[in-house]
């Protein structure tokens, strides 16, 4: 059986939530993702935030990029799974919750990301487009 580590992308690349959101920009802009994982000052995940969130949250409000906090336009909640969750239980998880990305948590731990990709590569390709199309939807 698949699970969410054998997905999985890790260590997580992730921001803190004390960031500013020009590093955040930065960050985005340099690993090539739409939306990042935000972790508090405890270690533990606290958000995630997304492109949209720094272009309708903060640019558009006339926020100053290099001194707002990522914590202050990030969205809280976040949908993860654990490591151990199998395949179609990820594939749920970002369908029903039409995201991308999905934090991997072992406990309070950030320990992976997996992406749409990550699914695609491992189910078959109607499958995959179900996703797709799940997470796409309006």
């Amino acid at each position: 059986m698949t699970t969410a580590r054998d997905l999985m992308t890790s260590p997580a690349e992730y921001l803190n939530a004390t960031d500013t959101l020009d590093v955040a920009a930065q960050a985005l802009k340099t690993s090539n993702v739409g939306s990042m994982p935000v972790v508090g000052e405890d270690g533990r995940l606290c958000g995630i935030v997304t492109d949209r969130d720094l272009v309708i949250k903060a640019m558009a409000e006339g926020k100053d990029p290099n001194s707002t906090r990522v914590d202050e336009v990030c969205s809280a909640t976040v949908v993860s799974v654990g490591p151990d969750d199998d395949v179609a239980a990820v594939a749920q998880a970002l369908s029903q919750n039409q995201v991308r990305r999905l934090p991997v948590l072992d406990g309070d731990e950030l320990v992976g990301i997996i992406s749409q990709a990550d699914i695609a590569r491992e189910l078959p390709n109607e499958r995959t487009g179900d996703v797709v199309q799940a997470i796409s939807r309006n």
